[in-house]
């Protein structure tokens, strides 16, 4: 007898269309809409957005919209959200190697104005629609481990994963969100077309609870101490959680050595059990990486 195996996996073309819809329900809900951005006006709109968000020193910006032109010409990834004619968000991002094995995405921001209306997330899923139309299979970004928002929203809204733990990765970036103090970061990586993110592209994401780990033996490696202050804790279990504080960025204006005392705890804690083999395996959204190590027989 002959057995015949179906292949049930969604083609390509299947994938991207499903990304395209994704996309456009995401753009929808947000009362935006996301394109491309190409002309010159755009994408000096786009530099003066991320500039205004990230207030750099004077002579300082991010990106400038001439690397935005260059970009763009040579056919990588800029885009924008537009509630009517406002630039209200912009996203940017550039092939690495092997040639579009991968996009790495680079910036991405939201003015104010944008704030919690769903901006990101449809930015976000039209960069994963573009992408999946280009055959490109993961797109890659860093973030700072330290803000919790960012965390949550990149491991659990978008269902990326962490590769790699990056001390310092950018030197010191004297503008009013990092603060001149060391850039460390987690290298994420999204692969477009797995289980967990197509299930997150269509709301239904992953979703991790640390109470109830912790009642079934889930151990705490950092917590937030008397004082917001990083306290140390076991991580002797399969499952582990570490702690960030609530909000890093008003902590690092109010007290800038308590802010260099969570970085140096959470380079210690998550950059060493990441540094071991291992895996973040989400994010539980009252501010605890959730871990999974490799157990020793």
């Amino acid at each position: 007898m002959t057995e015949v195996v179906t292949n049930t996996a969604p083609s390509v073309r299947d994938e991207a269309a499903e990304a395209n819809t994704a996309a456009a329900t995401a753009a929808a809900a947000s009362g935006t809409e996301v394109r491309e951005l190409v002309e010159v006006d755009e994408l000096t709109a786009a530099a003066l957005l991320f500039e205004s968000i990230w207030q750099p020193g004077p002579g300082s910006q991010p990106v400038n919209s001439e690397l935005l032109r260059a970009m763009v010409t040579a056919g990588n990834y800029v885009a924008g959200a537009f509630d009517g004619p406002r630039l209200l968000g912009a996203c940017f991002g550039f092939f690495g190697r092997p040639a579009k094995a991968g996009l790495h995405s680079h910036i991405a921001g939201v003015l104010p104005a944008g704030l919690g209306r769903g901006l990101g997330f449809a930015l976000k899923l039209h960069q994963r629609a573009w992408a999946l139309e280009q055959g490109v299979p993961e797109i890659s970004w860093t973030f700072d481990p330290l803000v919790r928002r960012n965390a949550h929203f990149n491991l659990t809204k978008l269902g990326a994963r962490p590769e790699y733990y990056l001390p310092n990765f950018y030197g010191p970036m004297h503008d009013t969100i990092n603060g001149g103090g060391d850039t460390d970061r987690i290298m994420a990586a999204w692969d477009l077309a797995s289980p967990p993110v197509r299930a997150a592209a269509l709301g239904e994401p992953a979703r991790f609870d640390a109470v109830a780990l912790r009642a079934r033996g889930a151990s705490t490696a950092l917590a937030v101490g008397p004082g917001g202050r990083p306290v140390t804790g076991s991580a002797d279990a399969p499952v582990v959680l570490v702690a960030v504080p609530p909000d890093i960025e008003a902590l690092r204006r109010a007290d800038p050595d308590q802010g260099r005392s969570w970085r140096v705890a959470l380079r210690e804690v998550l950059g060493g059990l990441m540094a071991e083999g291992a895996e973040v395996i989400g994010f539980d959204r009252a501010g605890f990486y959730v871990v999974a190590r490799e157990q020793s027989s």
